[in-house]
């Protein structure tokens, strides 16, 4: 184990970083498109609906998976944001620094929230103050 302490990830580490978030884009944005196309649905059900009752209840429900849906588009528009923002950080060679205490980000905590700009210590003190 090296005595002195690392001051960021070498470029191969970067590039396994790298793969794992252009992974996490994709899928975020076909899930974002998933979303799109249930926020955009027209109301069509592929039947003739006739009775009046059931109509309004499917437009009820319609209307309150069109909000869910709207919500969960805004948090992954969020997400997509914040993993195009790591690659960038990935190119400058600044990804995995914590922005607050300006130590590496443990792997481990990288591999799961790839987006990340803080180490855990510097997210645990955030909510002391």
């Amino acid at each position: 184990m090296k005595t002195e302490e690392r001051t960021r990830y070498n470029d191969k580490e970067l590039l396994e970083f790298k793969v794992l978030i252009n992974k996490k884009l994709e899928d975020a944005r076909k899930e974002l498109n998933s979303l799109q196309e249930v926020i955009t649905n027209s109301d069509d059900h592929g039947t003739d609906d006739t009775a009046v009752s059931i109509k309004l209840m499917e437009d009820g429900s319609d209307s309150l998976a069109k909000e869910e849906a709207s919500a969960l588009a805004i948090r992954q528009k969020k997400f997509i944001e914040q993993l195009e923002n790591a690659l960038i950080r990935i190119e400058n060679k600044t990804y995995g620094i914590c922005r607050v205490t300006g130590k590496l980000i443990p792997k481990e905590r990288l591999r799961a929230v790839p987006h990340t700009t803080q180490s855990i210590e510097a997210k645990n003190n955030q909510y002391k103050d």
